[in-house]
């Protein structure tokens, strides 16, 4: 155990790691954001260093990137890099103590204990590796590492993991890897980083027969948002987590009705405190709530449905289309993996929505696509054209690389 930390911080006598409700130990003047830019492995030790010297820290895929970036010399906080799905990533600062609030909540809630053992399949840059890392090292449970391993591999190395931290991206990769085989060891998965469908729950619950399945909404800065179970509405990512409160406004600050469409705030103990040097125009506090720019609706039972993002919206014809929602229709059709949408200029209308698709998919199949989009979607907003692509750009957190798809238009 080591010592140099004090007894204090830890919840547990194997815990070595996280400082409370954000405070530190007394210092002369605080240290300089401490830059763990290396393979997870070799970050760890920096990791663990900076914790126990409740130093600001900030985990970066990229060391020249990491050494150009400014610091805060801010005891007590981490600095996550957001995935950059639809722009450029940035560095998001919260306390410490915003994700031990957390990790005591999801302690009462899955019986998390120091015998269990993480599995994380991510790099450390992006949040929620980083998240399930820390959960793990201030709880004191093991921790298996299996970022950088082809997904063969790293299903082998769950052989002995009771908990899994994954996006709805990694675990197909999993599933299909494992598609004759299970992992019955495993007692709880949790999904955050993307919304988990269907037809990849199915297969999570085939490949992990013993394991309770959750999907998380949230992000970066926000952090748990709603928690989901096999019990949420096909659609839905959940009701609220514990200690979030979650507001549907519309345009005009008011709250929506139930089952209306708005913007999504948010107000909880586990928010962010800032980007560091940049700015985002969909992100705006007000009273204490946040929101990111994530449009969606409440039902009469309290489930959250999201339907997208202000920023990825356009018109069609003067009619606001929202890409997410013909995604979500076009990933029904058969063979159909993974699914983008996005506007391309047109004289007539403004703007048409344009189909990227992967998966099991041929030419042949192009005639059959089209006439499922007709069936499914408002005629203004049915794909003016398909591309099936061989290879699906991701982002290193598994996500689609929606800039990347920009670029073929």
């Amino acid at each position: 155990m080591d010592q140099t930390v004090s007894p204090l911080f830890r919840l547990h006598p194997q815990a070595r790691v996280f400082r409370d409700g954000g405070t530190v130990a007394p210092r002369a003047a605080p240290a300089p954001m401490r830059l763990v830019a290396r393979p997870v492995r070799d970050a760890l030790p920096g990791l663990l260093a900076a914790f126990a010297a409740g130093e600001e820290f900030c985990v970066h895929a990229n060391p020249e990137q990491a050494q150009r970036m400014p610091t805060h010399g801010t005891p007590g906080f981490v600095t996550a890099v957001t995935s950059g799905t639809t722009g450029a990533p940035k560095r998001v600062r919260r306390s410490h103590g915003s994700w031990i609030a957390s990790f005591r909540v999801n302690a009462g809630l899955f019986g998390l204990r120091p015998d269990d053992r993480y599995a994380v399949l991510g790099g450390l840059e992006h949040s929620l590796t980083l998240y399930a890392t820390a959960e793990a090292l201030y709880l004191g449970a093991g921790l298996n590492v299996l970022s950088g391993l082809r997904p063969d591999r790293q299903w082998s190395g769950l052989e002995r993991a009771s908990v899994l931290y994954a996006t709805p991206a990694q675990l197909r990769l999993l599933c299909a890897v494992g598609a004759d085989r299970t992992q019955p060891g495993l007692r709880l998965l949790l999904v955050g980083g993307g919304f988990l469908d269907a037809a990849t729950r199915a297969e999570a619950a085939r490949a992990f027969p013993t394991a309770r399945i959750h999907a998380f909404y949230g992000a970066s800065e926000s952090s748990f948002i709603a928690l989901s179970d096999e019990s949420t509405p096909d659609g839905s990512v959940g009701r609220p987590y514990p200690g979030v409160e979650i507001s549907v406004r519309d345009m005009g600050s008011a709250v929506a009705a139930v089952n209306e469409i708005g913007e999504i705030w948010v107000r909880s103990p586990y928010l962010f405190d800032g980007y560091a040097g940049a700015t985002s125009p969909d992100t705006v506090w007000q009273d204490g709530f946040l929101t990111v720019g994530e449009l969606g609706r409440i039902d009469a039972e309290g489930h959250l449905f999201l339907t997208g993002r202000k920023s990825r919206m356009f018109t069609v014809a003067d009619r606001n289309c929202l890409p997410e929602e013909v995604e979500a229709l076009l990933l029904g059709l058969p063979g159909v993996a993974e699914a983008a949408v996005l506007p391309r200029p047109d004289t007539r209308r403004g703007q048409v929505p344009v189909a990227f698709l992967w998966g099991q998919l041929a030419e042949t199949d192009r005639a059959a696509l089209e006439a499922g989009a007709r069936a499914k979607l408002d005629p203004l907003f049915v794909p003016r054209e398909i591309r099936i692509l061989a290879d699906w750009p991701r982002l290193a957190s598994g996500k689609t690389d929606l800039r990347a798809l920009e670029a073929l238009l």
